[in-house]
């Protein structure tokens, strides 16, 4: 059995992604894996030791559930270089002490990442090159479509990893099994069955320290235009033929495609805030616009909403609502599908109280279903029952996921290049509302579930 061979290159590795989530991935990933020999380089601007860097990648193994003892080899074997990765001929020395097809991970802000692909044009790149980028991928559809173009006179769509880390999360793959295993699903997952569609992502964290990165991007960007499409994408996908990158992809692209702001009307069907000064869970958090490293007069969202139509002949009709934000209660992150009422009910049957709904829960993985059923006492009224399951966890965490297919050459939880122009294309119209100051920037309490005027719609 031939063994895979690999060097993975983590530029940006001196940075708090590297340690908090690439690394910890990285060794789930490699505690799973035989027959694998991978040569491990950290490159940053920062000045660091092999000797440190070898204790950081220890210590973020152990933060990830593994043992470090059991991948001491890769440790041993790992170096760290000091370099400009914006540099051509730094570029060319790192790939140079590759032992392996190398595939270069860019942790590293959005700016910089584009700076070191044009300086990867000067340079000579060893066969089987692969690129894995963190999003935003661009900053708008016209910089997504021109980091396309750069990346693919590079190496081949096939061989760049986009990485939305919501692919790998066990609850999303999940949904596969769940919607196409089960014909009690299927069957009634179109517009005759399903009113409407909400995808919501509230967090309780704050800002965190991270103004440099989010005061500039803001929860629709940061949020709903990577992370929550794509699981719009996996909830109104058509059945796939098989799971592999090119059908599961496809699928996803297609129902992209369709989608855009509800009704064509950004200003009436998107909503925007920012929290201030309140308390979550016992803790004091001050409010987002005196956050260190935030100006106000960017009038950045710490919560966006948005509704989207899927215009196709399963969707046409059905409301798809997107929403995130940070500083809240933190008690709704998942995807909800409201079924319709039953167009009649025998005379004599009280209720139900509320259509019934299946959820599935994105943290921690659980779905539920409401069932309406003949209730205790009264037989003839209806009461609501809720059938609960968890799913069962992933072999790895997102990150271990997305670094499989890295590793593995699979493509299949990346984002396509094409699809990262969709996003784009789906939100510009809400994005340039937002500009003009035509949908207005209202305000939350932390801690709260945002404005105390925004209802459920439509």
């Amino acid at each position: 059995m031939s063994r895979t061979q690999r060097t993975l290159v983590i530029l940006g590795a001196s940075g708090d992604l590297t340690a908090r989530l690439l690394l910890p991935g990285l060794g789930q990933f490699l505690a799973s894996r035989t027959g694998l020999d991978l040569q491990l380089i950290g490159v940053g601007g920062e000045e660091m030791t092999d000797a440190a860097w070898r204790r950081r990648v220890t210590a973020s193994f152990k933060a990830g559930g593994v043992d470090p003892a059991n991948l001491s080899g890769v440790v041993k074997q790992s170096n760290y270089l000091h370099a400009d990765a914006t540099d051509p001929e730094a570029l060319q020395k790192v790939l140079d002490s590759a032992k392996y097809p190398p595939a270069i991970y860019f942790a590293l802000p959005p700016a910089v990442t584009e700076l070191v692909c044009a300086s990867l044009q000067k340079v000579k790149l060893p066969a089987g090159t692969l690129l894995a980028l963190e999003k935003p991928f661009g900053t708008d559809l016209k910089s997504a479509v021109k980091l396309n173009r750069l990346l693919t006179t590079l190496v081949p769509e096939r061989q760049i990893h986009r990485i939305d880390h919501f692919l790998g999360k066990s609850t999303v793959l999940n949904l596969l099994g769940l919607r196409f295993a089960n014909r009690i699903f299927e069957e009634s997952w179109n517009a005759t069955n399903i009113e409407r569609v909400d995808i919501s992502y509230d967090e309780t964290l704050g800002l965190e320290g991270r103004a440099g990165y989010y005061d500039h991007a803001g929860a629709l960007v940061d949020m709903i235009q990577s992370h929550l499409l794509q699981v719009l994408a996996v909830v109104a996908m058509e059945p796939p033929s098989t799971v592999h990158a090119d059908d599961l992809r496809g699928a996803m692209a297609q129902v992209l495609r369709a989608t855009h702001v509800w009704q064509n009307k950004p200003n009436e069907w998107s909503r925007r805030a920012r929290y201030t000064a309140g308390t979550i869970d016992r803790r004091a958090l001050g409010a987002y616009a005196k956050e260190p490293g935030v100006d106000p007069a960017r009038q950045t969202e710490t919560l966006a909403e948005i509704t989207f139509a899927v215009d196709n002949w399963r969707w046409a009709g059905v409301p798809f609502t997107l929403r995130s934000g940070k500083a809240l209660d933190g008690v709704n992150k998942g995807i909800a599908i409201t079924f319709k009422a039953v167009p009649h009910l025998p005379t004599g049957l009280v209720g139900p109280p509320e259509p019934s709904q299946l959820r599935i829960a994105l943290d921690p993985d659980l779905v539920e279903l409401d069932v309406n059923m003949n209730g205790a006492g009264d037989p003839f009224v209806l009461d609501t029952a809720r059938l609960s399951s968890s799913f069962g966890p992933g072999a790895l965490g997102a990150y271990g996921e997305v670094i499989e297919g890295i590793i593995d050459s699979d493509p299949t939880l990346s984002v396509r290049g094409d699809v990262a122009e969709e996003c784009w294309r789906i939100v510009g119209p809400v994005l340039a509302a937002w500009r003009k100051d035509a949908v207005p920037l209202e305000n939350y309490r932390a801690g709260s579930h945002g404005p105390s005027s925004w209802k459920q719609r439509p």
